[in-house]
């Protein structure tokens, strides 16, 4: 069945720092402007296991919302969020951003040998 990720549901009910180890998606961000940024779920350089590790910032670059997830080491990817469907693709590089629809509220992003798992609204396409 071929499942659609609806870019305005993917506002990404952006995680907070919150604790465990749930490989699900965290609970909403913060209003807090001072409060730092949520984690998200990363498996970085190849890994096979995720860990809540990489802040996830929101940025409006020209009206488009982007993504900034920040490793650990200091190296990020910049995801834009797509209105046709796609969820969200690289915004940097020439590197293709692979997107997986894992459940109906939850993505796993692919991009080189990084993985980052983000809450989503996938709904099926009709």
């Amino acid at each position: 069945m071929f499942m659609r990720i609806f870019s305005v549901a993917l506002m990404l009910l952006l995680a907070s720092c919150g604790g465990g180890e749930s490989n699900g998606p965290a609970p909403l961000a913060s209003n807090d402007p001072d409060a730092p940024p949520p984690k998200s779920l990363c498996a970085l350089g190849g890994s096979d296991s995720f860990e809540r590790v990489c802040d996830l910032e929101r940025e409006n670059v020209d009206g488009v919302l982007t993504l900034l997830l920040r490793h650990p080491d200091g190296g990020f990817r910049r995801l834009r969020v797509t209105s046709d469907g796609r969820g969200v693709i690289a915004a940097d590089g020439s590197e293709t951003a692979t997107v997986t629809t894992i459940g109906t509220n939850l993505i796993e992003v692919g991009i080189e040998g990084d993985r980052y798992r983000l809450p989503a609204t996938v709904e099926p396409a009709g």
